[in-house]
């Protein structure tokens, strides 16, 4: 496969899944500054656009400018019309191996993307990004052969997914007072009913931080996703040497599956913003490795204030 086709399909993958992860986030965030009157709603909008590696403007900051940026900035790297959008130019940049299904979806939700959310439509908004970015995933999943191509997609959106899950669990830590609960967080990540099922009782910090972390069968946990990732590097290029790993990619996944596994929750719930910064670095990093191996002609886009 062309390197140029590689890294579009990679891309592809990483921006449908920031789509996703982003609406998700600004969706249990900014219904919280709406509902609880006793947030600093200048602080706390600050913190979430660094959480997701956006520089603040000047001025003091409310849930609308939060909006803007994150959601319908079109020059924004961190928002999601710009994700969406980057979807859709990687798709047509690799058309001869797109199918007409997925182009046709991107292209039309880049199409109908609206450059301004009016406040009582902000949810309905962030809705219709989850259904989108879901209807191209299941095009992806259930009309792709397992090959190159459909590995390149699924590694780009398991690396982005584990990168946004961690942040996801960063905003936990942003107001410690009043701060989304662990109900909120589940409900946002898609894991709630899934946490019941598997615990049978009200989230505690506890089950619901191993939960979205550790469960090895919940596809939105940090280690399903990198476990994932791992998998799609092994079966891109076989491991033929007898002793070690040479492929720093997987080195640096297989340190966090590691970290994961064998490290209590507990000890990750002392500080779980430093751990979690820690996973997006991991991912940042294996980001690069990625691109030096497979697509080395083209630089990897960023997050504004984010090394990757």
């Amino acid at each position: 496969m062309l390197s140029r086709i590689a890294s579009s399909l990679f891309w592809i993958g990483r921006y449908i899944e920031r789509s996703d992860g982003t609406a998700r986030i600004l969706d249990v965030h900014l219904q919280l500054l709406l509902e609880d009157p006793w947030i600093d709603e200048d602080t706390a909008c600050r913190s979430l656009l660094g959480v997701m590696g956006s520089d603040a403007p000047d001025g003091v900051l409310a849930r609308e400018d939060v909006l803007r940026i994150l959601a319908v900035d079109r020059t924004a790297p961190a928002s999601i019309v710009y994700s969406l959008s980057a979807a859709r130019e990687n798709a047509r940049r690799a058309r001869e191996i797109v199918s007409t299904e997925m182009w046709e979806c991107l292209n039309t939700t880049a199409a109908r993307m609206p450059r301004k959310v009016t406040s009582d439509k902000v949810h309905e908004f962030f809705n219709w990004v989850r259904d989108r970015t879901a209807l191209a995933v299941g095009i992806m999943d259930s009309g792709a052969s397992r090959d190159d191509a459909w590995h390149f997609f699924t590694l780009g959106r398991s690396l982005e997914r584990a990168d946004m899950t961690a942040r996801l669990l960063a905003t936990r830590s942003l107001t410690e007072a009043s701060g989304p609960s662990w109900t909120t967080i589940l409900r946002s990540c898609g894991a709630y009913e899934a946490y019941l099922r598997t615990y049978r009782g009200v989230p505690s910090a506890r089950n619901a931080a191993e939960f979205v972390l550790h469960d090895r069968l919940f596809p939105r946990s940090i280690l399903f996703s990198v476990t994932r990732a791992a998998e799609s590097l092994r079966d891109l290029e076989p491991r033929l040497e007898r002793a070690g790993v040479s492929d720093r990619a997987l080195r640096l996944l297989g340190q966090i599956q590691s970290e994961l596994e064998f490290r209590p929750v507990a000890e990750v719930l002392d500080d779980l913003p430093a751990h979690m910064s820690s996973i997006q670095e991991a991912t940042s990093a294996a980001t690069e490795a990625i691109r030096r191996r497979y697509f080395p002609e083209n630089v990897a886009p960023s997050w504004m204030g984010d090394a990757r």
